[in-house]
This record gives structure tokens, sequence and C-alpha cells, in this order.
């Protein structure tokens, strides 16, 4: 075999200039962005930044070598440049507690004694090693592959195939071998949870939810996610003891759940959640909510509960599954099929509500928290629904990615921030933190009535892809719950970001992706206006919440 390309071992130094670029990478990641984070997640972020950015500027590097230009190394330069290396990262690990507080502060979450920049040091380490070998390695494969192809090409021609012949080696590996059997393990897992029967949650006796003894769906059908919607808060007493005495009687509130397992297509699913609605006489009710439920069938305890306190129970709810998955897993594996579902539902619900006389159908609302709220948006298409609209929809940390969401968002007023929107004169779409929702002065809400409840500090809803080459809007002018901190750094901040996404579900509520109770309540209130409730009554009804840890 000709040698044209120069082999180097998996020891060798590594690439001066890179290093110096990957340290700055490392601390930086370590600065503030939208939540706090732990010392494992750290290690991850820091890790990463570290190993994306050796990579891209050691590949600059090769591509300025492979040109033919000149190349200026001298023995003081690499010494000096790992010296300020190792410099720049233990200026990072000195400092993270500090940043860290700066993040919690603004969480209103109390100051860490440390962030544990020993455990932050271990978890990078264990990324950066094995990253850096398996790097070598790819480049020795591609080394290997070009000095073969030499024999059979020009020397810059065979690189290119080798290149080529390389990456696709180790895609077929990553998502033909690998990947799939990630994926199943993931499924076997997710199924196994969904099968869950919680021994302390009797199956229900009132007649108005989906499992009881003539309900046409089948308790064990439901899932764990089903069973836990169904059984959940509140009962007929506690809405009468928070709502009070005055008003219309007590209802018990009609849910309607339809699992994974208790249809075969998203149309069947459809039909009975349908058919069920109607044997319970949902129709009849003042309200009717098809709540959406995210990938794994989770519905928020208080999403629709709240509800049920305010309309004193005389409201049904409806959701039909759709997977068993985490959403984000769902979105990887097969992401219309929630869609369909929500659609066929939506489709199914609304003409035969749209066929009762107007005034004898009961007020129709959407609702859906994080993927969920994604598919409740793409449930209906606008046009179809001009005629006879339904009332409105309450959406909740709205993904990146929704439609709806983000044409909204594009057409603020210049003067609104876009971490909270104001849209034309806000009769038809508003958006709330968890500072409540803007005053649109004298402007009235419209017919239909679009809220959006997100948290600034949201990844979910305010990860940015294009933050990897540009700073994101909603830094300036940036929330009360954002550090003043939080820079934009190409690269990086789209890591940080992306690592707040999968944390932002673990944070306490009020914080990231956990949203808190009372922010339902004066949604559903604003949004409804239900009659009899004064600030006293509401306040009682957050409270109960509150005590419940909601």
């Amino acid at each position: 075999m000709r040698i044209v390309f120069e082999h180097r071992s998996l020891l060798a130094p590594l690439a001066p200039v890179a290093v110096v670029v990957a340290a700055f990478a490392f601390t930086t990641a370590l600065t503030p962005s939208l939540i706090p984070r732990t010392g494992a997640l750290q290690g991850l972020l820091a890790g990463a930044a570290f190993v994306v950015v050796y990579a891209l500027t050691a590949a600059l590097g090769s591509a300025w070598a492979w040109l033919g230009l000149p190349v200026w190394r001298p023995r003081w330069m690499i010494i000096g440049t790992k010296a300020a290396a190792l410099g720049i990262m233990i200026y990072g690990l000195a400092h993270v507690t500090e940043w860290q507080n700066v993040v919690n502060a603004v969480s209103g979450l109390p100051p860490v004694e440390s962030a544990r920049p020993q455990i932050i040091t271990g978890v990078a380490l264990a990324v950066i090693l094995p990253m850096i070998a398996l790097g070598r390695l790819v480049r020795m494969l591609v080394v290997f592959a070009a000095n073969w192809l030499a024999w059979l090409m020009p020397a810059r021609l065979a690189l290119i195939g080798s290149l080529a012949l390389t990456a696709i080696l180790f895609w077929t590996v990553g998502s033909g071998v690998l990947g799939s059997a990630i994926l199943r393990t993931l499924d076997e897992g997710a199924r196994q949870v969904d099968a869950l029967i919680d021994d302390g949650q009797p199956r229900p006796s009132a007649s108005v939810h989906s499992g009881s003894r003539d309900s046409l769906i089948d308790w064990d059908s439901l899932g764990a996610f089903g069973r836990w919607r169904i059984g959940d808060y509140p009962s007929t007493a506690e809405i009468a003891e928070v709502a009070g005495p005055d008003g219309p009687e007590v209802k018990t509130p009609a849910r309607v759940y339809v699992g994974l397992n208790s249809a075969r297509t998203p149309e069947e699913s459809a039909t009975l959640a349908l058919d069920e609605l109607r044997r319970i006489d949902a129709f009849s009710r003042e309200v009717l909510v098809i709540a959406t439920p995210t990938g794994t069938g989770w519905v928020h305890p208080a999403s629709v509960s709240p509800m049920e306190f305010l309309w004193r129970g005389d409201v049904a709810s409806v959701s039909v599954q759709y997977s068993y998955l985490p959403s984000w897993l769902t979105l990887l594996v097969d992401p219309d099929y929630g869609v369909a579902t929500a659609r066929a539902v939506f489709a199914a619900i609304r003409d035969h509500w749209q066929s009762l006389p107007p005034d004898s159908r009961p007020r129709l609302y959407l609702n859906g928290l994080s993927l969920g709220s994604r598919n409740s948006e793409l449930s209906f298409e606008v046009w179809g629904i001009l005629g006879t609209p339904f009332d409105g929809a309450f959406w909740i940390g709205p993904t990146f990615t929704n439609p709806l969401w983000q044409a909204f968002t594009a057409r603020r007023t210049p003067t609104s921030p876009a971490w909270r929107p104001v849209v034309g004169s806000g009769n038809l779409v508003r958006f709330a933190t968890q500072q409540g929702i803007p005053d649109h002065g004298y402007h009235p809400w419209g017919p239909v009535r679009l809220l959006y409840l997100q948290h600034p500090s949201d990844a979910v809803t305010f990860f940015d892809p294009e933050s990897l080459y540009r700073r994101p809007e909603w830094l300036s002018p940036r929330a009360p719950d954002v550090s003043p901190a939080f820079r934009w750094v190409p690269i990086v901040t789209f890591l940080q970001l992306f690592a707040d996404l999968v944390a932002g579900f673990r944070t306490p509520i009020g914080v990231g992706h956990a949203y808190a109770a009372r922010d339902f309540i004066d949604g559903w209130h604003a949004l409804t206006d239900p009659p009899g409730w004064s600030e006293e009554r509401l306040d009682a009804l957050r409270e109960w919440y509150a005590v419940r840890g909601r």
C-alpha cells in the first residue's frame, strides 16, 4: 500500500490551537443559562462542549494544512497553549459555584455551597477522553482508506472518498445496530411502565368515568397514566368544599380516557372516545375539554382539574393516548402518529358537537402540555373551523416546534418581548408567564380565546436551533427569571440550551418545564369566566393546590 497520508498515534499530542479554543468552550459551558444544573449534567455539558469545539477547530486546522497553507508551530507554542488551556478550565471550575448561584437566585432557589467541581471534572473527563480516542480512531480509518484509494485516484480525491466511506460506516453502525438496540430497550421499558397497575388505585365506581363497570373501555386497557388520570383529584366533596355553597349543585366530573391498548387505530380510538362521551351524556355538560396527553399518555394533574373546581364539576374531559414513550422519543420514532390521533379525535368530537343546537351544547376547549400542546395545535385546520369555531384553547409549555406558537410569536408587536408576545390587540391569542397574563388595556377577548402559558426559563419552548450561530431574540430584553449573566456564545449556547431542554423536566415547580397549578387556575379563569368566583375564593383554590405541592 502506498503511504500518501501520514498515520498518527492514538497518543499523539492534542492540536495546540484547538485545545485552547476547546478549553474556552469548556469554561463557557459552565456559565449560567436558563436553569440550574446538577454536577453530573454540568460535567456532561462541559465535556461535550470541549469535544465538539475541539473537533471543529482541529478539522479547520486539517483543512488549512490540506490546502497547503503555511503552518507555524514552535515548541514553546505547544507547551504554552496547553498551559493556557489548563488555566482556562481551572478558572471555570473555580467559578462554577458562583455561576450556579446566579441562576438559583433568579429561579427563587437557595444558594448551593458547592456546585461539585470534582464531579464536573470526573464526568467531563469521562466524556472527553473516550471521545478524543474515538475521533482518533476515525482519523486512522480515514487515513487507512485514503492510502488504499490513492492507488486508484488522485490523493485529494482519495481523501474525500475515504471520508465518505467512513461516515457511511459509522452512520450504519450507529443508527442501524446501536440505534435499534437502544430504541428496543427504551420501547420495552416504556411498555412495562405503561402496563403497571397501582394496587392502591381502585377501579372507579362513578359511571361517568372510563374504566367503570358501565364503561365501554376496559380499566386495564387504559395504561398507567390513563388510570392515574381517571382516579385523580378532585372528588365531588373536594369541589363542594372549595367552591362553597353558593351556586348550582356540584356534579361528579366526567372523565374519559382511551388507552393505547383500548383500540387499534387512531380512527377506532376516536370513535370509542365519542361513544364513551355519548354514553355518559358529556354533551349536556357546561364545558367539554379535549386534553391531548404528552408522549407517555400523561395528563398533568392540574391541567383540567381547575376547570372541574371552577365549573362545580359540570365538566367533561377526554384524552386519547397515542404513545407510551417519552415525548422526545415519540417525536423521534413516530411523530405523525400523535398528530393523526389528535386529528381523528378532534374531528369525531367536533362533528358531533357541531350537530347539536348551539344553545344546548357545551363550550368546547382544547388543552395540551408540551408535546400534547403541539399535537393539539395540529388537530385542526384553521379554515375548517371558521364556520363554527370551538370556544378556545389553553396550551401550556408549548414546544419550540409548535407551528401556531411559532407563527404568533413571529407576528408579535415590535415592542413586546419574544418570551411574552403581544399579538395584535390580544382579542384572539394571549401569552402568560409566571407573572400572569399581560394587560391588554381596554381590548376584550374575542369569540375564540387562545392562551399560552410558558416559562421564559423553559428550554422546551425556547430552545433555538439557530442559537448555534445567532443570538436568540428572547435574550433582548430578557425575562426576570433568565439570569442577567447568561451570554450567547456560538455553538456553546446551543449545547447549553439542549442540556436545559433535557433537564427542564426535573426542575422545581415554576422553573423550566415544571408548571404550577396556580397558573393553570388563572389561565382557565381568564379563558372561561366562570360565575361566582371572587378573588378570595380563587385564593382558597390556589391554596388547596399549594398544600398538595402543585
